[in-house]
């Protein structure tokens, strides 16, 4: 998808790939431009916690969908939960690939939440029954909150847990 006109190098991208059924999130920065073609660097994402969600038939149209056409606005929802990540290297056609221009801070955001660990955290508070775990992964969560130095990772990050009702 080409949404803004000419690419060039340092553009942050937002992109997807497919992986079975459903696609991977690949967020980087243009490393280089040729006709239709723009080389990327950065991170492949696997939501595979939103996947198993899904299959077991725990999560709703709105998370397949999430999972079949990945966007930067809503994908911290497919984020929430486990997901495997690895360093990407790869060229998309604009013409044919899923491919978007975002915003720096869009991409720090992204890239901050896996590389923190944040889904891994916040599935843990998620899956444990109530009681003095589920009290103790919100407290560590709590604390990887409060050490956060990007300041809209953090604020994005208190956004996400309030809305989930997992602070206190």
């Amino acid at each position: 998808m080409f949404t803004k006109k000419g690419w060039k190098e340092g553009d942050h991208v937002f992109a997807s790939q497919p992986n079975g059924e459903h696609r991977d999130i690949v967020i980087g920065i243009v490393t280089g431009v040729e006709n239709s073609n723009i080389g990327v660097n950065g991170m492949i994402i696997n939501p595979v916690g939103l996947k198993n969600k899904v299959s077991q038939g725990k999560a709703g149209p709105q998370s397949l969908e999430l999972l079949k056409n990945p966007d930067p606005k809503e994908c911290i929802f497919a984020l929430i939960y486990r997901v495997e990540h690895n360093n990407f290297t790869g060229v998309f056609d604009i013409t044919t690939d899923h491919v978007e221009k975002i915003h720096k801070n869009i991409h720090n955001i992204i890239s901050g939440w896996v590389r923190e660990s944040i889904p891994e955290l916040i599935n843990n508070v998620l899956s444990l029954p109530d009681g003095v775990e589920k009290e103790q992964a919100k407290r560590i969560l709590k604390q990887r909150m409060d050490t956060l130095y990007d300041k809209d990772l953090k604020k994005y990050m208190y956004s996400i847990c309030r809305g989930l009702k997992i602070l206190n």
